[in-house]
């Protein structure tokens, strides 16, 4: 695909570390954007296809606050702006989605996010773009100082990881969907659990994890053909979510045998397999019933921004943009990290050159809408 001359955000963001951003409103999303985005991010949630009105009653509306800074510089061809170090383009529309371990007690105890997760819909390249945080990246989070990427949750809910994921990317997030543990589980049993191809070594992790939380009784230990490297096995709502938490690990619940490799990077790569593994078999498998029905069971368990009048104009033809192409990538990027220690000796992730970090992001979620620097990771090229 050619070039676009004059399409290009110019990415130079030594100074955004450090910066709490006032947003602006965002308007003028165009109609097909809109269904993409609902399509998607419900397919991501387990909930499918929204197509009556009247169903959306059952999710969690929970606005946050608008927090985008005020626009400096607009290239009205590209409909690409660029806001002080923040990108944003009308084609791309940035969700930002959330695993919450738990939820708090309290008003203001907003429990942990185990998963933090980009979703960036492009229209312009039709594509579905998955980005993974690793959560010990240690970050400057607003108002509190440094410290792990997956903290701000914890202090400030999804409005301050939002605003942290901003100030130390650069990239614009316009919506959000938060799901917890337990609704994970619900969600993906209403879904008549999930095939996926695993290893024997992650079989024997989410027995492992069976036996050593028992429970037995809640759900089944998975049969094993140790003849077979990797094997297409039938998930339920606790086994996906031990498969999707998997990060190896030495003598778990104490018992020596149950050793497994791994680490967090491979955590983030399964659980964007498995947010893949679900959209395709729905897009394959499920009908428009099967959807609604869908979406009646599981509102409850979804919490979100997205309004009801951003997806009255949601239709039949989202299927078409369930078909775009899925790229997927991890942050931070080699070689542009190092494992360190906080004072009160915690392992982190350090990023040692942000600007090629930010580029890296920016360039896979906008592509050849960016200029500037040079990327150290690259996409592919659409036709």
């Amino acid at each position: 695909m050619a070039k676009h001359e004059n399409d290009f955000v110019d990415i130079n963001s030594s100074s955004q570390v450090n910066k709490v951003y006032k947003k602006k409103n965002t308007k003028g999303r165009v109609t097909r954007t809109v269904v993409l985005v609902m399509s998607i991010i419900m397919l991501l949630c387990g909930t499918g296809m929204v197509y009556y009105y009247s169903v959306l009653d059952s999710l969690n509306f929970q606005e946050i606050e608008n927090t985008k800074p005020t626009t400096s510089d607009t290239d009205s061809d590209a409909n690409t702006v660029k806001t002080d170090s923040l990108i944003e383009n009308s084609h791309v529309l940035n969700i930002l989605l959330f695993g919450q371990d738990a939820h708090g007690s309290g008003e203001n105890d907003f429990g942990r996010s185990d998963t933090i997760i980009l979703l960036s819909l492009d229209n312009l390249h039709k594509k579905i773009k998955l980005t993974s945080f690793q959560r010990d990246t240690y970050v400057t989070i607003p108002g509190y100082g440094d410290g792990k990427l997956n903290s701000a949750f914890s202090l400030g809910g999804v409005p301050l990881s939002v605003q942290m994921i901003e100030a130390n990317f650069g990239i614009s997030v316009d919506k959000y969907a938060c799901v917890d543990f337990s609704s994970f589980r619900k969600i993906i049993n209403v879904l008549g659990g999930v095939d996926i191809e695993l290893s024997i070594d992650e079989i024997e992790y989410i027995n492992a994890q069976i036996d050593v939380n028992n429970q037995e009784n809640k759900t089944d230990f998975l049969e094993c053909d140790y003849s077979k490297e990797t094997q297409v096995v039938h998930l339920d709502g606790y086994q996906a979510l031990w498969y999707a938490r998997n990060r190896g690990a030495d003598s778990l619940g104490g018992i020596s045998d149950y050793s497994f490799s791994g680490d967090d990077w491979d955590r983030t790569q399964r659980q964007r397999k498995l947010l893949e593994t679900i959209m395709t078999s729905l897009k394959e498998e499920a009908s428009l019933t099967d959807m609604v029905e869908i979406v009646n069971e599981i509102g409850p368990l979804v919490t979100t921004n997205l309004k009801k009048n951003d997806i009255t104009f949601l239709v039949s033809n989202c299927m078409t943009y369930l078909n775009y192409d899925m790229d997927e990538m991890s942050l931070p990027t080699e070689p542009n990290w190092k494992y360190g220690k906080t004072d009160d000796l915690q392992s982190v992730i350090v990023i040692t050159d942000w600007d090629a970090v930010r580029y890296d992001l920016a360039s896979f979620v906008y592509e050849d809408l960016v200029t500037g620097g040079t990327a150290s990771t690259t996409t592919s090229t659409p036709e």
